[in-house]
């Protein structure tokens, strides 16, 4: 009977592994839930503590706020915002869907966002702390905090300077103008469009940055 039971176990143990979904056995947490108010990680209510991985999606309900570990870096969502992750390589993508996403961190490069008009980084080699509001699908507005932004969209290169604020607006048409006085013209990766920055950062604006600026490092969660 013992020679039957130890068959069975070997069997059971060589054939264990293949029935494992293979996202079991590959996939690696992109990052880790460490404040949640009425906000949802997919379908189920974020808590502190919770594993973030490549394609789940988050958002915030009127009032929430959800902020998250990513590597040497933090993103946070505002009231009413959404968003989704995924990965390239190293680096950790984030999609805002609506709403405002903010991030920050030392490592920048290994983290950047997907926006209506196109992947926002911080520079590389430096602290940053941005953020990115969705106003309408044809229009944005970009903030740099602390170190400078660059969008990039479909290899058009455009910094966002420390203490600037850029509202984008996406349109169908395209212009000629490009000057530090006048719109700068911007391709859309995927629809082609043209996004227009005006610079401009209002004093309000740049007091709530701050705020949040100063909550994210003085956190206990805070990266060093």
């Amino acid at each position: 009977m013992r020679p039957v039971i130890s068959a069975l176990l070997v069997a059971v143990l060589a054939i264990g592994p293949w029935n494992l979904p293979a996202s079991a056995a590959t996939a690696q947490p992109l990052g880790v839930v460490i404040q949640a108010k009425s906000a949802h990680l997919d379908s189920s209510e974020a808590v502190m503590g919770a594993t973030v991985y490549s394609g789940d999606a988050i958002d915030t309900d009127a009032g929430g706020t959800l902020r998250l570990r990513v590597g040497s870096n933090q993103v946070y969502l505002t009231s009413s915002s959404a968003a989704s992750f995924g990965q390239a390589g190293n680096v950790a993508q984030v999609t805002i869907t609506s709403g405002t996403i903010g991030f920050s961190g030392s490592k920048p490069d290994q983290l950047e966002l997907e926006t209506p008009g196109g992947i926002l980084r911080g520079a590389p080699g430096q602290p940053t702390f941005g953020q990115v509001t969705v106003l309408s699908p044809q229009e944005m507005l970009i903030s740099a905090y602390r170190g400078s932004l660059t969008l990039d969209n479909d290899g058009e290169f455009h910094t966002i300077s420390e203490g600037k604020a850029y509202r984008v607006t996406i349109d169908e048409e395209m212009s000629a103008m490009s000057s530090d006085d006048q719109p700068v013209k911007v391709r859309h990766k995927k629809r082609r469009r043209v996004a227009f920055f005006i610079i401009g950062m209002s004093a309000a604006l740049a007091g709530a940055g701050y705020l949040l600026y100063q909550d994210i490092s003085e956190s206990p969660s805070t990266m060093k």
